[in-house]
């Protein structure tokens, strides 16, 4: 009990500090040579009083540097606190000679930047790891015109994935009850489909029929890390406006045999690449199980992001049949989903050629070119059902001509699907859409498709 006193008086004079620096930075110049001696006198401090009080005054520092100096930061750290190659010569050298567990342990040491080291002493500050993640963020930024930065992006990756591992995330439901700052992040991150107002987001909470998941790490409060949207439904849903608006809340909870995953949302930037929502989905799927027993059916009803572009660029493909590509053409035609003769047209060759976007595009990877496939099918989920018109907002319209999917969770299907995607590659798919996949390969060639 005295030690734990202790520590929290420790920690109430450091956070004490760091407030101030943070409204009182006196002398300090927002100049990444202050930061970087900041850091270097962090990894050579060996109190813990002092390591926090040091790590809060880096991240200050780091607060109030402007994009340029932030820049200049990041290539010293490239540079400056990289693993010494000398150090590793010469411990790649004992190990070479003694081949026994601690010349090897000396020689990973020896091969750890000092940078993962620094990035553990910043997280002991007060919101230590949140800052560090919105630290990440500005690095993400930098990375497609200096791929030179990478390496400090891999540090990242390496010590996000064991601080945001499955076993600290915290599983919450959301609903009106939540607290209105947590409220007002979820209607700030929803990324899928926007929310308008307070009333729309209550009607995506309040009724009967609707459920909101989120994770949640001990470090961030009440920052989520992702969410979950779900609509509980009588049978697969096919379109997304009616579930948005609640048109299809039904009266009988007892009617509802599935449970539509309409929208996922990773809410921080800085941990791009940190898989959450295989856990997320999982362990969501679990929680409805229980709570509502008569469910069947886990599904998706998603986007697919990318789609249009692709069809623009096989459209430009002169080895095409003409009469497909003129067909194509007919999406430049305002409000054409209006038009029913033309929507039928569109309908017979785009659905079609959605599976085989979906089922055999591929990435350099071997994996499906579009990332929200990616995600699902590497979750282990089977590409179910194509559906037709499912989005017509503006957005929907534009980047999948009004396509959406459902990805059908199958619990004893899940590790098998995952082993041979991650394996093989391959894609899960129904018989539908493993129809629709030959269909495709016909038109392209000029046959008719039956």
């Amino acid at each position: 009990m005295n030690m734990m006193f202790l520590q929290e008086i420790f920690n109430n004079i450091t956070q004490r500090d760091a407030l101030l620096r943070r409204r009182n930075p006196g002398s300090l110049t927002p100049d990444h040579g202050h930061l970087v001696n900041a850091c270097q006198a962090l990894l050579a401090s060996d109190g813990e009083a002092s390591s926090i009080a040091l790590a809060s005054r880096a991240l200050a520092i780091y607060q109030r540097l402007s994009s340029a100096e932030k820049t200049s930061f990041f290539k010293r750290l490239a540079s400056e606190f990289a693993a010494d190659a000398a150090q590793i010569d010469e411990a790649y050298a004992a190990y070479a000679e003694a081949r026994d567990n601690d010349t090897l342990q000396t020689l990973i040491d020896a091969c750890e930047p000092r940078r993962q080291e620094l990035f553990r002493r910043l997280n002991l500050a007060r919101d230590g790891t949140y800052e560090l993640v919105k630290m990440r963020e500005d690095l993400l930024e930098l990375l497609r015109e200096q791929p030179e930065l990478g390496p400090i992006d891999n540090d990242f990756v390496h010590l996000f994935s064991s601080w945001f591992n499955r076993g600290f995330l915290m599983l919450k439901r959301i609903d009106w009850n939540t607290p209105a700052s947590v409220l007002e992040k979820i209607i700030r991150y929803e990324a899928v489909h926007e929310i308008k107002d307070w009333n729309d987001l209550r009607r995506r909470l309040d009724a009967r029929d609707r459920r909101c998941f989120a994770f949640f790490h001990p470090a961030i409060g009440d920052e989520p890390l992702i969410f979950v949207e779900v609509a509980l439904h009588k049978g697969l849903p096919s379109r997304i406006q009616p579930i948005l608006v609640g048109e299809e809340s039904g009266d009988d909870p007892e009617d509802d045999d599935t449970a539509a995953f309409f929208g996922i949302s990773n809410c921080q930037t800085g941990l791009r690449g940190i898989s959450f929502g295989n856990f997320l989905i999982k362990q969501v799927v679990q929680e409805l199980s229980q709570e509502l027993p008569q469910l069947k059916y886990f599904v998706t009803l998603s986007p697919v992001p990318g789609f249009a572009q692709w069809l623009t660029e096989q459209r430009e493909d002169e080895q095409w049949p003409e009469n497909l590509r003129n067909t194509l053409g007919e999406l430049e035609t305002p409000d054409w989903h209006h038009d029913a003769v033309r929507e039928e047209r569109l309908k017979a060759i785009i659905r079609p050629l959605a599976a085989r976007y979906l089922v055999e595009a591929k990435n350099a990877k071997g994996l499906p070119l579009n990332p929200v496939a990616r995600f699902h099918l590497g979750n282990g989920a089977e590409l179910h059902r194509i559906n037709w018109l499912g989005d017509i907002s503006s957005k929907g319209v534009k980047q999948a001509a009004g396509l959406m999917v459902n990805y059908l969770y199958v619990l004893d299907d899940i590790e098998r699907n995952h082993e041979n995607y991650t394996a093989k590659g391959t894609v899960a798919c129904s018989n539908e859409v493993r129809d629709l996949a030959r269909r495709a390969r016909k038109l392209a060639k000029g046959e008719t498709a039956k």
